[in-house]
């Protein structure tokens, strides 16, 4: 691969692979820089080089910025940390709209220059709010839904639909504590560390590949308002890093994990 971007007058600014050796597969990530104006051109010729060698292959371009739909209920911390990055220019996508299945976080949105769509959903009408949503993502052409704390399921028929990643945040390790007021269940058990989970959201539950985790350690000492504060921070920034490397396509998948290139 180097001696092919090497004669075809490319530098490379970057390399780093792994090998899975119980799977027997190869991954490869490498970072580069083509000649002016040969943009289009050495991707196209370098995705048939590489089906030569037998590899799956991405050819991403860094001056291409994946359109980025930001999903919400109430919970805002998640929200407001990764608006704030984007507005920063940490994150290498663009944000385009927000949606949320409560009016709340309206206000919020239309504040930082970004459309609110309020499509609310009930259990009988799931599948209507789900079409809503889909019709909205086309339109917006998404790249990339991320839940914020978006407290709904989404169908595996809305995730087969929209075709494209969508990345959640959990608020431990998978699968422990799930269901609601997952802080107090922690309390309870005593726990000694918190964490939480990002990872790409599938049909089944909470069990999609995992992007990143992180965790912080707590004592007897920390009512349940502490591990929810602890928790809140874990969040936001296990999310924005697992957004980020998604953004800058660093994320590998294959089966039911994924090799993250950091």
């Amino acid at each position: 691969m180097s001696g092919w971007i090497f004669e075809h007058g490319g530098n490379i600014l970057h390399a780093d692979q792994h090998r899975d050796l119980e799977a027997n597969v190869f991954f490869q990530r490498v970072e580069w820089e083509p000649q002016p104006g040969k943009e289009a051109a050495d991707a196209a010729e370098f995705r048939k080089f590489a089906a030569g060698l037998g590899m799956n292959v991405q050819v991403k371009s860094s001056a291409d910025r994946p359109r980025v739909v930001i999903f919400v209920s109430k919970a805002d911390h998640c929200f407001h940390d990764l608006v704030l990055r984007w507005k920063a220019g940490e994150l290498a996508g663009d944000f385009v709209a927000v949606a949320g299945n409560h009016a709340d976080m309206g206000a919020l949105a239309r504040g930082y220059g970004l459309p609110f769509h309020h499509i609310p959903i009930t259990a009988d009408t799931k599948a209507q709010t789900e079409a809503r949503q889909l019709a909205l993502l086309r339109e917006l052409k998404a790249d990339l839904v991320i839940l914020a704390r978006y407290m709904q399921v989404l169908s595996a028929d809305f995730l087969e639909k929209f075709g494209r990643p969508v990345i959640n945040i959990h608020h431990s390790f998978l699968p422990a504590f799930a269901g609601g007021r997952p802080y107090h269940q922690a309390h309870a058990r005593g726990v000694k560390l918190i964490g939480a989970t990002a990872h790409y959201a599938t049909r089944d539950l909470d069990e999609g590949p995992i992007i990143n985790q992180d965790v912080a350690r707590v004592t007897h000492r920390h009512d349940v308002e502490d591990l929810i504060r602890k928790g809140r921070d874990l969040e936001k920034t296990v999310l924005a890093q697992a957004v980020r490397w998604h953004l800058e396509a660093r994320v590998l998948i294959y089966g039911h994990k994924t090799v993250v290139f950091d």
